[in-house]
């Protein structure tokens, strides 16, 4: 598994993201909080991850978009060490549930904690 984050990875359907979030379950290392399903893909990738930052907590879009990327970003670098060893597929969306802003620096560390709670409960 590379470092990149190609579209194929992307979460975009509309009708899976409503089925995540209505059937999903979730994790959390606040200020991060993954909601994920198990599910089957026509294309041959393993995950597809969204993100997604609250317009109520943030009402410029200029700090969601800051937000957004800073996750991507941690997300991207931390996916590999943590992905390797699953083989089922997941849906996953990724939310900042937090109220204030933040740096690269506290994303990436609360980033690697969720992903090892995640893998560790899917690994149960």
């Amino acid at each position: 598994m590379s470092f990149s984050y190609p579209k194929k990875e992307k979460l975009k359907s509309q009708k899976l993201i409503e089925q995540l979030f209505s059937e999903g379950k979730s994790v959390s290392a606040y200020p991060l909080r993954m909601v994920y399903l198990k599910t089957e893909f026509v294309e041959d990738t393993q995950f597809k991850t969204g993100v997604s930052v609250s317009k109520r907590n943030f009402k410029k879009a200029v700090d969601r978009i800051q937000i957004k990327r800073l996750l991507r970003e941690a997300y991207r670098l931390n996916k590999t060490a943590y992905f390797n060893n699953i083989s089922s597929c997941y849906a996953l969306m990724i939310l900042y549930i937090g109220k204030d802003g933040t740096d690269f620096d506290s994303v990436d560390l609360k980033m690697k904690k969720l992903l090892d709670t995640f893998s560790k409960k899917v690994s149960q």
